[in-house]
């Protein structure tokens, strides 16, 4: 069997954690109108009810750290899977406000386990030449995950919004039965002593053994034992955790999952019908997902440095377009049409560049020694982050106004592209065991 069909095989089915990972979140900006109805919810009640997954994701990235060095990379994405399946099956069955918010914070546990491992799995099995586009496989499977639950909720938004939750079930099952045919990690055995497990893995996806072989002399000359997490915060280490963490952070405080969380929500406040503030976020999905497509080709062809630098102006300029139709009224005229198009112009520049290069990052800066803990610190950076926009934004729209949020958003946005050309090296073509190199050689900011 062809190497490419193979790898391209393990990249999909290990993405599946992503389409979990973006339609378990997405799916509560539809269902929260009828659960808002259903219980009574202050707009606390529907950020703790739209946050608890937050909260969860926080706690499941930075406690899958451990597991997936003691278990391996594969066995901690079937156990995210399982976990994912008892979230949705007591999120669909709840009766009461508790029960939902712990049923999300289950949830929660392994959105935050995928999002720190799947995109490390990936990374350490795939060649160095496709990395960039598998790994952002994942973060395409998040879009598709997110774009196909804002469909979802639209079909049934005259129906329960239990059964909104219930379908994320069919994909928990597929990538549980999937992932136990797939390989180990080949850096992750070696870091057991598993040489020759290894060597056998890397045959099946490299295009020769002796590319293999050169891969796997390579991997042992890079091999560390697993180090703690202070080795983490050592002065050699920085330059990686400022550019992966700042990234993370900056993927949301630009705004991205306060528009895809609340859209609706903002929607139906100035005015659009229920189903109407629905369907406009339907073509914010469909454009994070052809942003993705974009993104995953650009992160090789252009480089991740460069996609971030040339996208992140136009999404402040988006924002700044919505803030001046809120401004005006987004209802009047033709400014419904203009709002919706800005916030699709948005998804695309954001999205196609900081939210596909965020776990790709991640997963090639840190050492093999500490890189589940810097993904598990990165993705800790990502969802800390988004628990405070979720948490918050209805009430920073409350405070300042739906206007003044956006002019807020489009600030960030553009002090993030000045982040990136100061601190985010290129990565592109280089591999795992090159970038650490650089790193101990006080070369990092020259790639």
């Amino acid at each position: 069997m062809n190497d490419s069909f193979i790898v391209g095989i393990i990249a999909v089915v290990a993405a599946t954690g992503g389409l979990l990972f973006g339609y378990d979140t997405g799916i509560i900006s539809a269902a929260l109108l009828q659960i808002t109805r259903d219980f009574s919810l202050s707009v606390m009640g529907q950020q703790i009810v739209t946050s608890a997954i937050i909260a969860g994701a926080l706690i499941g990235c930075l406690g899958s750290a451990p597991v997936s060095d003691h278990f391996g990379r594969r066995r901690t994405i079937m156990i995210a899977a399982a976990i994912f399946l008892v979230g949705t099956i007591g999120a669909t069955l709840s009766g009461t406000v508790p029960l939902l918010t712990l049923s999300r914070f289950i949830l929660g546990l392994a959105v935050g386990a995928s999002s720190q491992i799947v995109p490390v799995y990936i990374a350490e099995i795939v060649p160095a030449n496709r990395r960039g586009q598998l790994v952002v496989l994942f973060q395409m499977a998040v879009v598709f995950g997110i774009t196909v639950s804002f469909i979802t909720g639209y079909l049934l938004r005259d129906h329960s919004w239990r059964l909104m939750f219930g379908l994320g079930a069919i994909p928990a099952i597929l990538l549980l039965l999937g992932m136990a045919f797939l390989p180990n990690s080949p850096r992750w055995m070696t870091m057991q002593g598993d040489v020759p497990g290894a060597r056998k893995v890397l045959r099946l996806v490299r295009s020769s053994d002796r590319v293999a072989e050169r891969e796997l002399d390579s991997i042992i000359s890079a091999l560390g034992n697993q180090a703690g997490w202070p080795e983490i915060f050592k002065s050699w280490l920085r330059p990686a955790v400022v550019a992966a963490v700042g990234v993370a952070l900056l993927t949301q405080i630009t705004g991205i999952n306060a528009v895809l969380y609340y859209a609706p929500t903002i929607f139906a406040s100035v005015g659009f019908g229920q189903g109407s503030a629905i369907l406009a976020s339907i073509p914010i999905g469909v454009a994070m997902i052809l942003a993705t497509v974009f993104g995953s080709w650009a992160v090789d062809a252009w480089g991740r440095r460069a996609l971030m630098l040339r996208l992140l102006p136009f999404s402040a300029l988006s924002l700044a377009v919505l803030a001046v139709v809120f401004m005006l009224g987004a209802t009047q005229g033709a400014n419904p049409w203009i709002a919706v198009g800005s916030l699709v112009a948005y998804a695309i520049f954001n999205a196609g560049s900081l939210s596909v290069t965020i776990w790709l990052i991640g997963a090639e800066v840190f050492p093999l020694s500490v890189r589940s803990k810097g993904m598990s610190l990165v993705a800790g950076s990502h969802w800390a982050a988004d628990l405070l926009v979720s948490l918050f934004t209805l009430s920073l729209i409350g405070a300042i106004g739906a206007a003044g949020t956006f002019w807020l958003f489009a600030g960030v946005n553009l002090a993030a592209a000045g982040f990136v050309y100061k601190f985010v090296p290129e990565t592109k073509g280089r591999s795992l065991e090159e970038i650490e190199t650089s790193l101990r050689e006080h070369r990092f900011s020259e790639g």
